[in-house]
């Protein structure tokens, strides 16, 4: 068990070199990862039956004790992101399935990533925790009423059928880990050590899935999601460090806000995109999921480096 712990450290220590890695061997052999398509939904729920199994009373301890901090954290995070996703979708003229999915993505709650990242950064991991956790079980009504609002211009949404997606893939997973553990309690602790060798597998093959299926269109708009993407992602961390700033918040919380509001529930998009709209919409997720994992571990090196003056 101990050597399946390491391992599971090492992958998730590594986690953005095999996305990547198989992302780009999903475009260039695409034949071999396409049937991972129909099991992306499954696999999103793998990743919040996870997050279910970490959760406890303590994370959610922060939402009362600072309520105010979290709640900037929450609206930054269903304001900022969605907010820039329509701009970037008409100042770069998308086509309506990419809008879509590009404004999708922005709407999607925060990632369980951004906790890691924010601790590599010397961020407030409680902060992060607590914000995540709250976007998260808000997205099921959220995530679609601000998808109706900003993408029903480009395609027709259906917001109740979204609310019943998050439901199924997020919020009862999320439920069936709480239950889980706190009826088996320190024996799930064994498992929690492997929990990261099964999400980043997990989300590698989400995104190798979405890429692999939509190999041909990626070759021909990939640039410009990308760089959509890219965009929308250092924006984020950029508005979210400033929000936190004219909020009054220390160093660590402002690095907290910016990687929290900057990094996204990607695999939630991939999931709603393909059971939603179509295969093309998903690949603004896939390639965030690509980008974040390379922008997040940056983000957390040159915050790391960050010093408080007033501490000094």
């Amino acid at each position: 068990m101990q050597a399946i712990a390491r391992l599971s450290r090492f992958v998730g220590n590594t986690f953005a070199i095999w996305v990547l890695l198989f992302a780009v061997l999903a475009f260039y052999v695409p034949e071999h990862y396409r049937w991972l398509g129909a099991y992306i939904v499954p696999l999103l729920g793998i990743i919040m039956f996870g997050m279910g199994l970490t959760l406890s009373r303590q994370d959610f301890a922060e939402v009362f004790t600072r309520p105010g901090r979290v709640a900037v954290g929450v609206l930054g995070q269903f304001l900022i992101m969605p907010a820039l996703a329509w701009l970037l979708c008409k100042l770069f003229a998308l086509p309506p399935e990419l809008a879509v999915g590009v404004i999708l993505v922005g709407c999607c709650p925060g990632g369980t990533s951004s906790n890691v990242m924010t601790f590599l950064s010397r961020g407030d991991v409680a902060l992060s925790v607590a914000i995540t956790s709250v976007t998260t079980l808000l997205a099921p009504i959220v995530t679609p009423a601000l998808i109706y609002l900003l993408a029903s211009q480009w395609l027709e949404v259906s917001a109740s059928a979204m609310f019943w997606s998050i439901v199924q893939v997020v919020i009862l997973p999320i439920a069936l880990g709480v239950i889980v553990q706190s009826v088996l309690g320190d024996k799930v602790k064994a498992g929690v050590t492997v929990l990261p060798l099964v999400s980043v597998a997990a989300i590698v093959a989400i995104v190798a899935a979405v890429v692999a299926g939509n190999q041909a269109k990626i070759a021909t708009s990939g640039l410009l999601v990308f760089s959509v993407v890219v965009l929308h992602n250092t924006l984020g961390y950029a508005l979210g460090y400033v929000l936190a700033r004219l909020s009054g918040m220390p160093l660590a919380q402002r690095k907290t806000l910016s990687i929290e509001i900057g990094m996204q529930n990607s695999g939630l998009g991939v999931a709603l995109a393909s059971a939603h709209f179509s295969p093309l919409a998903a690949v603004p997720s896939a390639i965030f999921s690509v980008w974040h994992n390379i922008s997040g571990p940056l983000a957390a090196t040159v915050f790391r480096r960050m010093k408080d003056p007033a501490k000094n």
